[in-house]
């Protein structure tokens, strides 16, 4: 996977790719290779998703141990 990669440009090019499969505008001889990076930002997209939701509980939980002053 690139390392600037974003999860907006890997959902965009997710999205191409499975309307261009929708659309059977993928001939055969590269369909495998479009499943195959179809998976890989998949897999990025779900890691990142899993990493902002863990990223974002524990400054939840850090909020909520700070105590407000009076």
């Amino acid at each position: 996977m690139e390392q600037n990669l974003t999860y907006e440009t890997a959902y965009a090019e997710l999205r191409k790719i499975a309307s261009e499969i929708e659309n059977e505008s993928v001939s055969v001889d590269v369909l495998a290779t479009k499943v195959k990076r179809a998976s890989e930002l998949i897999t990025y997209c779900q890691t990142k998703l899993r990493s902002t939701e863990q990223e974002v509980n524990n400054i939840i939980k850090q909020m909520e141990t700070k105590t407000i002053p009076n």
